[in-house]
């Protein structure tokens, strides 16, 4: 058996990656003595400008992937993480990081990504905080592992779920579902799902919560139907989330036997309650079922809704496109501001929830249409009409050229766009620069604090 070469070497850390982790940069002398080698590190839990030990096996390989050690010299912006599960879990990357420090650090990054594109970055604003970093989430996915335990995956480790007893960024009424299910999983002995073998019963527990309404979902996703073997125990569940936990208005068990490791359903059962729940943002009432796409952090997400009005400038004589509607978080706003509003989503069960919730908010003013953005958008100008208002909130992977160019051609007067992607956002903008467009103010908004992600909002003008 061949020993494994270890090294202890000291790192300074020079960035941070898209992931969130330090990045350092070791020149190591080689056997004869000239032209070095480089050594990349990957280092989570550190921040730029520390300098620490590190033990290293296998050095001479170009790129290793480490656990700091001594930290030698300290980040003045370095602080305690509070959570005790913080070094294994998945869920936060930079609880060691304070605050104010992550906010200057995603505001650089919106700036970044300006300049990568050969956009003015003085346009960006600093980072809008969250009035509270912690318990801020209305929804968690928890996996089970398969012994039964319950809880997130460990950092850069699909395979291994690291067990919870808290969640500092879930709201408390979560994390006392989340527990109470995991304490009725150890009661009866039941077996979590096994991602390599495809065998064993729970794979995921999806908690949803309300912070207006005060309703949650508990939804349960299993290999087999809540009948037969396990009926006595789908009632004990019931009796016990129903007395203990009266805030559950929507119990589910769905059946997932996919090989795909995602929250989808086959057969949905409700166990009690409805099969959905409502939340409201910004003086607006929506219902929520489990594959209900709405932010995840709603007290922020308002701030962008208010952004984006500020921005979009509405008129009661104009009309209006929300492109990637969703289940209608800005198209409802707006609706209520402008003559007529269209919105277009691929994803036809956001779409009937878009119908439902103008309906329920006493909204007439509004068509939505299930289509791809780029076919969805010229189809809807064919029946609607030219917009005067533009909004776009794509998906991570942004809106692409050609839906950029289509809206480019469709000349609205104002474009809102909402972004989770500072990169996408600017590559996407470039293509409607030659259309006539000026970029006006970038606000970033970080709606997931402790972690890499930032939300932007901006507008460009036609002149």
């Amino acid at each position: 058996m061949t020993n494994i070469k270890e090294e202890t070497l000291i790192a300074t850390i020079d960035h941070l990656d898209d992931r969130g982790n330090g990045q350092a940069v070791i020149w190591r002398e080689s056997d004869r003595g000239f032209n070095p080698r480089k050594l990349k590190l990957t280092i989570p839990q550190t921040l730029k400008g520390e300098s620490v030990k590190v033990v290293v096996d296998d050095p001479d390989k170009k790129r290793r992937k480490v656990e700091a050690g001594e930290i030698l010299v300290a980040s003045p912006e370095r602080t305690e993480a509070p959570c005790p599960h913080f070094e294994l879990c998945g869920g936060c990357v930079w609880q060691h990081w304070t605050y104010e420090g992550q906010l200057k650090h995603k505001t650089e990054q919106v700036k970044n990504a300006l300049e990568s594109e050969g956009l003015d970055s003085g346009l960006v604003l600093d980072t809008i905080g969250a009035d509270n970093p912690w318990n801020y989430r209305n929804k968690m996915e928890f996996t089970f592992s398969p012994e039964g335990e319950m809880g997130q995956h460990e950092q850069g480790n699909f395979r291994k779920i690291v067990p919870l007893e808290t969640c500092l960024i879930a709201g408390q009424n979560m994390v006392d579902g989340m527990l109470e299910v995991g304490q009725w999983v150890k009661e009866f002995g039941l077996k979590g799902y096994n991602k390599d073998k495809h065998e064993g019963l729970l794979r995921h527990l999806m908690v949803r919560e309300s912070f207006v309404t005060g309703e949650m979902m508990l939804a349960l996703f299993a290999t087999q139907t809540p009948d037969g073997e396990l009926a006595a125990a789908v009632e004990n569940l019931v009796e016990r989330i129903t007395k203990k936990l009266p805030n559950v208005k929507s119990l589910l068990w769905l059946v997932n036997t996919d090989w795909a490791d995602r929250t989808q359903s086959e057969d949905t059962h409700l166990l009690a309650g409805r099969d959905f729940i409502y939340d409201e943002m910004a003086g607006y009432r929506y219902r929520l079922w489990f594959d209900t796409f709405f932010q995840t952090n709603p007290k922020q997400a308002q701030k962008l809704v208010e952004l984006a009005l500020e921005m979009g400038k509405p008129k009661e004589d104009e009309k209006m496109i929300d492109l990637f509607c969703g289940v209608g978080t800005f198209s409802l706003p707006f609706a209520a501001r402008v003559k007529e509003l269209a919105g277009i989503e691929i994803v036809e069960t956001s779409i009937e929830s878009a119908k439902r919730n103008a309906i329920d908010n006493d909204l007439h003013n509004t068509i939505f249409l299930a289509r791809d953005a780029r076919n969805g958008l010229a189809e809807m100008q064919e029946q609607f009409g030219f917009a005067d208002i533009l909004l776009i909130d794509p998906p991570r992977s942004g809106a692409g050229g050609k839906v950029m160019r289509r809206i480019g051609r469709s000349k609205p007067k104002r474009i809102v766009y909402v972004s989770c992607n500072p990169d996408t956002f600017a590559k996407d903008v470039t293509e409607l620069l030659p259309f006539g467009y000026v970029l006006k103010t970038v606000q970033p908004v970080d709606l997931f604090p402790h972690t890499t992600h930032v939300e932007l909002v901006t507008w460009l003008e036609l002149v």
